[in-house]
């Protein structure tokens, strides 16, 4: 697979996602947080499970126990990722989640200094104050608009930061994007039933009138989307992967107008594109001053 490729494998991942915003939302009038995220990502690991059993037989070996603790590793990211996000949900809009959300693209290079040091583009710190004067706007330009649901928004965008990063490192170590998605989605599932036995009460009503939602997402958004975001990162770098996978956030917006009939204020659309223009800026401008280093003369 070329990069492109893997580019447009992780352009459909992130509409797959945007549109899961509107499923996800609705199903908070119905399902707690906690049980929605289990039972969503049991159903996407029983659905990934019989290609990583072929995966593995295709390869002829087990992952080695290193290989799955990091696979592990993976799926508490997501966990974080997964929960905050719909735990935001209850109390903030489709479009503030599916924006504030995309502020990963910000949080990978910082992660990735802190975990591999691997330095990004000095490009990435104006760029971060950019993101917050857009999520200033998109607060309607008042700080004390920002809701509880925007605060864990933004708590996500930094899990799925984390998530991007593992699973790209990962994947490429081990060659195993099946065995991943299914571990990952495994472990979510039971750190976030085992939270809900807890936290949450469990109705069986619940879960029967947001069945369709838990299965969309489960097997779509979850199953399907998780699994071309491993797939497409086998081919590319994590901050690359990441300015793609954010436009889930156009797209979130898009089916938060279509669906649900949500509008912003006039100066959220302004902070919109300034969150949209960081996560372009953060990856096109290191390349173009690249490539311009490139075709300079040699002296």
């Amino acid at each position: 697979m070329t990069r492109m490729q893997a580019n447009l494998v992780l352009l459909l991942a992130a509409a797959i996602w945007g549109g899961g915003f509107v499923a996800q939302s609705v199903a908070m009038d119905k399902i707690g947080p906690f049980w929605f995220v289990g039972l969503r990502f049991a159903i996407a690991a029983l659905a990934v499970l019989p290609f990583a059993l072929r995966e593995e037989k295709r390869i002829g070996s087990r992952p080695t126990s290193r290989q799955m603790a990091g696979f592990v590793l993976v799926g508490t990211a997501l966990f974080g990722g997964a929960i905050t996000q719909q735990i935001g949900l209850v109390t903030t809009t489709v479009t503030n989640s599916s924006f504030l959300t995309g502020l990963y693209v910000v949080f990978v290079p910082v992660i990735s200094i802190l975990l591999f040091r691997r330095f990004p583009h000095w490009i990435i710190w104006p760029v971060a104050v950019m993101a917050l004067g857009g999520i200033f706007l998109l607060s309607g330009g008042n700080l004390q608009q920002i809701s509880t649901g925007d605060l864990w928004s933004i708590l996500c965008a930094a899990f799925w930061g984390l998530q991007i990063v593992l699973a790209g490192q990962f994947v490429g170590s081990s060659g195993r994007p099946l065995a991943l998605s299914a571990t990952q989605f495994a472990t979510c599932a039971v750190l976030a039933m085992a939270l809900g036995l807890v936290l949450e009460p469990f109705s069986l009503a619940a879960v029967f009138d947001s069945m369709a939602e838990i299965l969309y997402v489960g097997l779509i958004s979850s199953g399907l989307a998780f699994v071309l975001q491993v797939i497409g990162q086998r081919y590319t770098t994590a901050p690359q992967a990441a300015i793609f996978l954010s436009s889930e956030a156009l797209f979130g917006a898009f089916f938060g107008a279509l669906l649900l009939g949500e509008t912003l204020p006039a100066v959220g659309y302004a902070g919109c594109a300034l969150i949209f223009a960081a996560m372009l800026v953060v990856e096109l401008v290191p390349e173009l001053l690249k490539r311009r280093g490139e075709l300079r003369p040699a002296d």
